[in-house]
Formats: structure tokens, sequence, C-alpha cells
């Protein structure tokens, strides 16, 4: 970590990010909020979090376009993109103008898939393999410890001076976060030019998702995972409620509860990757998030707070591990599709487990519920400790992950390292 720091690079990256973070986990909530108090309607406060999620839909076409420009220009292009949109909340005031926070949640989804996906790229552009892990570790528990404070301060500042203040406020967070990424020295490699049908261009991400195995079962064991873990906040709300007899504000102690196991696990990432691997953190991640559900099947208070710290410090352990996984394992020319590939992958089973969950929830007893998450969650950990991959990630070039016949072969790794070779991906 003390390496890491020494780059001034990821010391400008890690300030411009943090500024973007904290609007992050801030503005979705509070444009929730600011829906409910327009119109009066939950329904409405619910949508708004939808639009926002939305455009993971339709991440293979940003991945595209991280690929085909350079990353830290877009990134620049994304963030002052973000300070006019959010700016345009200035133009609310009435249930009317309710459209334009649709249309801003759905903006702002896709700048955080398109900010999200090019960050993995651009790292692995500026630091070496064995820095990855640390400076992804680092980025992820940022990012929980601002989740514990962002919304507080969002909902805080919206309750206090109202909804146009925090959008100005945003605004000029995502404005710093693109001054300070003007400052980076980053030498990219110029971009490919596309050569094959906007189809074939469009869905390499996810065959080489397919192609390489590591990446191909990491994939199934999160859909997996995910198909049961999208109703986890709606089952919380009858954790609260029926489990532990307090009223919904107590959710918010469950939170900081996860909050602070979420930091714990970020912390530790770092370490733990260089000792077993990221593969076999994911998993190990999996289980401590399914055993933590588990324990919040108990009426006790101490013992639910304990499986929400428990499962809050998994969670990150899969997220860094994950994205660790995919930056070692796909050429730097896909980086970006491969990683919106991801979304999609992992979006469409969470949202489906939403739904899911929200419709089942008023018949079915959330103790039964909390114990299919656990226990397919813990599953998956144990099956993913047994198949995911134990080899060292290859450096591949992009016409292997395509399965293009004419290719050069893979590049040579270090010798310790054994080579993982990639599916064809013809399909």
């Amino acid at each position: 970590m003390r390496d890491l720091w020494r780059r001034r690079d990821f010391q400008l990256l890690m300030a411009g990010q943090s500024l973007s973070m904290f609007a992050d986990t801030a503005l979705l909530l509070v444009l929730g909020m600011w829906a409910k108090q327009l119109t009066g309607s939950t329904a409405a406060a619910g949508s708004i979090l939808l639009a926002g999620t939305l455009p993971q839909l339709f991440a293979p076409l940003g991945g595209m376009l991280i690929d085909r420009v350079r990353r830290r220009r877009l990134m620049i292009a994304t963030s002052l993109g973000s300070a006019g949109v959010v700016l345009s909340l200035l133009y609310v005031s009435r249930p009317a103008d309710l459209w334009l926070c649709y249309v801003v949640a759905f903006l702002y989804g896709a700048s955080l898939i398109i900010l999200q996906s090019a960050r993995l790229g651009l790292l692995n552009t500026m630091l070496p393999p064995d820095q990855l892990g640390p400076a992804n570790a680092f980025l992820r528990t940022s990012r929980e410890a601002l989740r514990l404070c962002g919304p507080i301060v969002g909902a805080g500042l919206f309750a206090a001076f109202g909804g146009h203040a925090v959008a100005v406020i945003d605004a000029a967070a995502f404005l710093g976060a693109a001054l300070v990424l003007m400052r980076l020295r980053v030498r990219e490699p110029r971009p490919r030019r596309a050569e094959r049908h906007w189809v074939a261009e469009a869905t390499a991400g996810l065959r080489h998702l397919w192609a390489v195995d590591t990446l191909r079962e990491l994939g199934t064991i999160a859909v997996i995972v995910l198909l049961v873990f999208g109703c986890y906040e709606t089952v919380f709300i009858e954790v609260v409620d029926e489990g532990l007899h307090k009223p919904v504000t107590y959710l918010g102690v469950l939170s900081t509860a996860q909050g602070i196991g979420a930091v714990i696990g970020g912390l530790s990432a770092s370490w733990a990757i260089r000792r077993i691997g990221e593969p076999q953190l994911i998993a190990i991640g999996f289980s401590l998030a399914g055993t933590g559900v588990l324990l919040c099947c108990s009426d006790s208070v101490p013992v639910v707070l304990a499986g929400c710290a428990v499962a809050g410090a998994g969670l990150p352990l899969c997220l860094i591990g994950m994205d660790t996984t995919l930056q070692l394992r796909t050429p730097p020319e896909l980086q970006g599709r491969v990683g919106t590939a991801l979304e999609v992958v992992t979006g469409v089973p969470f949202a489906t487990s939403m739904a899911i969950g929200a419709s089942v929830i008023g018949f079915v007893d959330h103790r039964l519920m909390l114990g299919v998450m656990g226990g397919v969650t813990l599953l998956a950990g144990g099956y993913g400790m047994v198949r995911l991959g134990r080899s060292a990630p290859p450096t591949l070039a992009a016409e292997d992950a395509l399965g293009d016949p004419a290719a050069p072969g893979p590049t040579e790794e270090p010798a310790q390292a054994r080579r993982e070779q990639p599916r064809p991906a013809a399909w």
C-alpha cells in the first residue's frame, strides 16, 4: 500500500473519485425523497430508484465507447456532463416537473456505469498487476466509508435547505472530480479502431466472459447469488418490524453495522489477495455474506447486528475480488466492454430478485427468505472455493478473447504462472 500511495497519479485518481463517490452516495436517495415530497407517493420514489438502474440494460453500448476513446478524457467529460445534468434539477419546483427527476436519475445511472468501468480500465493502465488488488481495495473501502456519511449528509441538506442545495453541492463535487482528473499524467495506449460489425463489438465483452474459465465460473456463481440476494433490502424491513419489533428507522442502525463491517472487510482485502488470490477472496466473501444473512434470522438485536456486520464484511471482498479478477484476466482493449457486460450479467438477476422479493414479502415469512438467501449464498461460497481458478491470470490479446482464428497466441506470462486458456468464443 505504501508503494501505491507513492504514485502521484493514484493519489489524484483517489481524490477525484472520492468527490464523485460522495455525490453518488447522496443523490439517488435525495431524488427519491424529493419525489416523495412532491407527490406524496412512495411508488414515485421507488420509480426514481428504478430509473437509475435502467441504464444497466444498455451497458454494452457504453462499453464500446469506453474501449474506443482514452479513458481519462472520457471520465473528465462524464464528470462535467454529470455536473450539468445535476444542475438541471434547479428547474424542479412542482409535481409537474417530476419528469426531470426521472431523466436525471437515468442519465446519472448511465454516468455511474461509465465511470466505474472506465476507472477499472484506467487503473489497469496506471498500475502494475500486483498493485491492482490493493488499489481496488482502497477505492472500495473509501466508497463504503462514504456510504456511511453520504446519505446522512444528503438527507440532512435536503431537510434543511431543499433539493436545489443538494444539486448545487453535487454538481460542485463532480466539477472538482473533473478538475482533479485533468491533472493526471497517465499515458494511455492509443485506442483500437473498430474492425468488426457493431454487434460483434458490443457483444465482445459477453463472449470474453464466457471464453475465460475463471470469469465464466465467477459469472455463474454471481448470477445464482444475485437471483436470491436482490430482495435483501426488502426483507430487512420485515427483520426490523417483525423480528426485532423496532420502528422502521432502526434500519439506519443496521445499515451502520453493515457499513462498519464493509470498511473492515475492505481494509483486509489487500492482505487477503496477497495470501490467497482474488478468486478465493470472492469465495470467502460469499461465504461471509451467507453466514451473516443466516445470523439475521435471529430475534436478538446483538445477533442481528453481528450478522449485518459479517455480511457487510463479505460484500466488499466479493466486489474487490471481482474487479481485480476482471482486470487481470481481460486485455486492456476489452476492459470497458467486459466491465459493462458484467454489469448486465449481474444487474438483470438482481433486478429480477428485487421484483420477486417485493411481490412475495407480504405472505412469505422473512425468516424463510433469509434462510434461502443465506443458504444459497453460503453454498455458492463453498462451490467457489472448489471451482474458481487457482492459476495466475494470463495476458491475452483482444483477438484471442474474440476467437479470431488468425490472431496470434497469448503473450508469455511469468514462469511461475500457469496459463489459463480461453475457450473459443465463435458461438
